[in-house]
């Protein structure tokens, strides 16, 4: 049964070292407020999944926290690489990592096969790439009606999954509204999942039946955190703050500069710092 929590203890409890897990955001409504608090926690050896890995990752793999990376695109948007994750790939610093890439369609089969349930997703991908001469993990199968050589990926079933989302009803429902990206799949596919929102409204009777609007029986804690997507954005809410993605580069680029930076605006934080965060980015939203 879904359960309204404080964020420390929604990740406490849901959140163990050792777990395979998503944050999964595609560009909007990316779950930094969830991040920062598995950081302040200081999880280790997790799995992190995730179609665009960008600065939540990059912060968790310069703290650490990460033994392997599955993904389909790793970089900061717009901007450029991520300097801690290559720091981490390139040079064991500050522990090496395992990294399995996919392209964006076998990452969002998979999480579709895991949502259902399914120990595999099978598509037509990877066709004319090597991706599958460097990922054990993409094989190939033949179909039996057509005879069609089709990619074989194993399904994504995380241990928990972390979202971040506009709104929650009273009695756990969740609302997702804008790009939806992988998120609902995401959900579905996890053992446990829980969502941050910028707020919790009585009901959704009069919104269109149409939305996206998770079950509260998927979700195993809600956390109220207004901005927890900052510095991405949130449709309806804020807008996407390009200005933290320019200064992540150089903030990444230097190891001590990384840590001063994580001290100061993670470890020395916690969720109820995000509203504030957001405040100038809202008229533009």
């Amino acid at each position: 049964m879904v359960k309204f929590l404080p964020l420390r203890q929604a990740v406490a409890e849901n959140l163990k070292n050792g777990d395979t897990v998503a944050f999964e955001g595609f560009t909007h409504l990316i779950p930094t407020a969830a991040a920062h608090e598995a950081i302040r926690q200081g999880f280790r050896d997790l799995t992190l999944i995730r179609m665009t890995p960008d600065l939540i990752y990059d912060q968790m793999i310069g703290m650490g926290m990460a033994k392997k990376i599955v993904f389909s695109y790793v970089g900061n948007p717009g901007v450029g690489l991520l300097r801690r994750a290559r720091d981490a790939i390139e040079n064991a610093f500050p522990r090496s990592i395992e990294v399995e890439e996919h392209s964006h369609a076998g990452m969002a089969n998979a999480y579709e096969a895991g949502a259902a349930g399914l120990p595999c997703a099978v598509f037509r991908g990877y066709r004319g790439a090597g991706l599958a001469a460097v990922n054990p993990n993409i094989k190939s199968v033949t179909c039996p009606f057509t005879g069609e050589v089709l990619a074989a990926v194993p399904s994504i079933r995380p241990d928990v999954t972390f979202i971040h989302a506009q709104k929650a009803d009273k009695k756990g429902n969740v609302l997702v509204e804008g790009i939806i990206g992988i998120q609902k799949e995401a959900v579905l596919a996890a053992r446990r999942a829980v969502v941050t929102v910028e707020e919790v409204v009585d009901n959704f009777d009069d919104l269109h039946p149409n939305l996206t609007v998770l079950p509260r029986w998927t979700i195993a804690a809600i956390s109220v955190v207004p901005g927890g997507s900052h510095p991405s954005y949130a449709h309806g809410y804020y807008a996407r703050d390009n200005a933290a993605y320019l200064s992540w580069d150089e903030i990444a680029a230097d190891r001590e500069k990384f840590q001063a930076w994580m001290q100061a605006n993670v470890i020395e934080k916690n969720a109820d710092d995000f509203a504030a965060r957001v405040e100038h980015l809202r008229k533009a939203a």
